[in-house]
């Protein structure tokens, strides 16, 4: 079943003047007024974190509303141990913690564990196969439906590492608790830059669709998109791209619990979903610079057939699996050094970036979005270990 639909994820503004009341009007004596440009999961994650820890209330800008792009579109899935022995390993680990707790408080019925495993195909004998077991054929151990082809096969991760979240239901149900805390609300307008005090350098505003709505604390939280902010102000990140990649979702008989990744055929990633859903992704194109508008992003029919071929090829569970939907796609955020960047950004006080979370942004969100809150509201980072790691200072030097 469908989600009811959230009217902050779809609330377009009448004037703005009516923007300019939600952006202040609200906001209590003493309190930043704080504005997050990019309602995907990070900057809905930051809104949650800052009514549920701190009380703050904040308005979201975007464009086409909550989840529009990748945070609606990708396979929500997570993993505790994969990004181990990198900068970003602390985060994972917090943040797959906090999935749980979230998905009882925020009452996500996506959220499930979930084995995982990798399965190496021979890929002459995919083909010669037509998506159809040979009679007696035995599927590998472990393995719960990867049976045409299979060679050989390795745990990935058990119930115990591996777990999964719809994106969009995760980001519109932060929104929806931030707005029942203190009123947090989505607006739908673009962004086009940032105001800052010409003596002081500290922000006061930032221009949306043309008009200044004033702000004392404005977080940069658009995904691959943020690459448009690089000229707001001098501390900003100049290069963040896109990767784009192509889904499709379909639909078997039964609703399967193993996430598998393919080695071979060009390793496809399935990861199939609560509500019987099989969420597929594979061939993403080489990153770039983003030109295309959120939530207009280009759907090739050749890339969601391809993903349907090889589904339809490596199993005859998804032989005759029904195709939901005429497939997706979005651009995964990226940085020049593949960490996600996030912090204070500097020489403008109040000015603040969280974007480049690549593959791992929906596992991210959760710690990303309260170390976000916690710097805001408090000046320093006490939930995530090496914050620091993450700063916009890194691309300064």
């Amino acid at each position: 079943p469908q989600p009811n639909p959230n009217p902050m994820a779809t609330r377009a503004f009448v004037s703005h003047r009516a923007v300019m009341a939600a952006a202040t009007g609200d906001t209590p004596a003493g309190k930043p007024r704080v504005v997050i440009a990019g309602a995907g999961v990070i900057g809905a994650s930051t809104a949650y974190h800052l009514a549920a820890n701190h009380g703050l209330r904040c308005t979201l800008y975007d464009q086409k509303g909550a989840g529009c792009a990748a945070s609606g579109k990708a396979g929500g899935f997570l993993a505790l141990d994969w990004c181990d022995g990198s900068p970003v390993g602390e985060l994972a680990r917090v943040s797959f913690a906090m999935h749980e707790e979230l998905a009882k408080t925020l009452s996500l019925d996506s959220y499930r564990r979930l084995t995982c495993e990798a399965v190496a195909v021979d890929e002459r004998a995919v083909v010669a196969a037509g998506g159809v077991a040979k009679p007696g054929n035995k599927k590998l151990e472990r393995v719960q439906w990867a049976d045409i082809g299979a060679v050989a096969s390795r745990p990935m991760g058990t119930e115990e590492t591996i777990a999964q979240v719809h994106p969009k239901r995760l980001t519109e149900a932060f929104l929806a608790a931030a707005n029942e805390k203190v009123g947090t609300e989505v607006v739908l307008g673009k962004v086009e830059g940032v105001v800052a005090d010409e003596v002081t350098g500290e922000v006061t505003g930032v221009v949306v669709d043309g008009e200044t709505v004033p702000a004392d604390v404005v977080v940069v939280a658009m995904g691959p998109w943020t690459h448009r902010a690089s000229t707001w102000a001098p501390g900003m990140p100049k290069v963040i791209l896109g990767q784009k990649y192509h889904a499709v979702l379909m639909r078997p008989e039964r609703v399967l619990t193993q996430a598998v990744f393919f080695q071979g055929l060009g390793d496809p990633e399935f990861y199939p979903r609560g509500d019987g859903d099989v969420y597929v992704c594979a061939y993403p194109d080489s990153p770039n610079v983003v030109d295309e508008e959120p939530g207009e992003v280009e759907v090739r029919p050749d890339a969601v057939q391809r993903l349907v071929d090889v589904a339809r090829a490596v199993s005859s569970e998804m032989k005759n699996a029904e195709v939901n939907g005429s497939g997706q796609s979005c651009h995964l955020p990226i940085t020049q050094d593949g960490m996600p960047v996030m912090g204070a950004v500097p020489g403008t006080d109040g000015l603040y970036v969280a974007t480049g979370h690549s593959c791992w942004g929906i596992l991210n969100s959760p710690a990303s979005g309260a170390a976000m809150a916690e710097l805001i509201a408090t000046g320093s980072v006490t939930c995530v270990k090496n914050f620091d790691a993450f700063s916009p200072k890194r691309f300064a030097r």
